[in-house]
């Protein structure tokens, strides 16, 4: 499947709060609590501007928000980068876009002087193919914290070095 044109957007609009929800929703990966908190960071970032420490690329077709990633500098680092999420609404997962909008994700954070990006993830079996997209880019697993999120539930730390 070809990968269709994307346009990409670094600034938020108010429009993207419905866009965020709508996105994080039609994956079924994510609790019930964690999707207002995906809300707050965006609202965050409309209140802020360009002073908010969460910065954004959104991924567009034909002006629509497809993908997304959050990130931003990791307090008390030099050039430390966390990635806060990456989300591909369902109806155009597995056509390359995650993988593209990442791969600009990272070229911003060099950009701006990131060294390396840190992004976390459940040990569940349902988010296997988030640890193998990972692990595919080059990150590599660098901790584990079990029983994390819940009983069960072990946090994935994976880190990407420039």
């Amino acid at each position: 499947m070809e990968t269709p044109k994307l346009t990409y957007r670094r600034h938020v609009l108010p429009g993207d709060v419905k866009a965020v929800k709508e996105m994080a929703e039609s994956t079924g990966f994510f609790y019930d609590f964690e999707i207002p908190v995906a809300l707050e960071l965006v609202e965050d970032a409309l209140m802020d501007g360009e002073h908010s420490s969460y910065k954004f690329l959104f991924a567009e077709i034909g002006g629509k928000p497809v993908s997304y990633t959050c990130y931003g500098q990791i307090g008390g680092t030099e050039a430390g980068y966390d990635l806060y999420w990456i989300i591909t609404h369902n109806d155009y997962r597995g056509q390359g876009i995650g993988k593209i909008i990442i791969e600009e994700t990272h070229r911003i954070i060099q950009e701006l002087g990131g060294k390396y990006v840190i992004a976390e993830t459940s040990g569940l079996e349902k988010y296997a193919p988030t640890r193998k997209f990972y692990l595919n880019l080059g990150y590599k697993l660098e901790a584990e914290i079990r029983d994390y999120y819940k009983e069960g539930d072990t946090k994935l730390i994976y880190i990407y070095r420039f």
